[in-house]
């Protein structure tokens, strides 16, 4: 018995910039983003990963989450903090 294939649309919201880029890029290649999307999620579904690498940033860790929200609310609380370019330095090189 043969398995037969149903398509249904996938919708996205990308940067306009980014998604005339990635034509011209699909179009430099030969293909067309449909196939360049159907690449990637085959690639997706094949290997069970995506096939770059993620990497996590630390800015979006819990504890620099808190130290920015404390830092937002001594700033909106009038308490602000004073550091010189050579303290800032310093305290980069901890």
């Amino acid at each position: 018995m043969e398995k037969t294939s149903t398509q249904a649309n996938l919708s996205i919201r990308v940067n306009r910039e980014d998604k005339e880029a990635f034509e011209n890029f699909c179009n430099n290649t030969g293909m067309n983003v449909s196939v360049a999307v159907n690449m990637f999620i085959k690639a997706v579904l094949k290997d069970k990963k995506l096939p770059f690498e993620v990497a996590d940033d630390p800015i979006y860790s819990k504890e620099s989450i808190e130290r920015l929200n404390q830092s937002i609310a001594n700033l909106n609380s009038g308490n602000k903090i004073t550091k010189t370019i050579e303290e800032l330095e310093a305290m980069e090189n901890e």
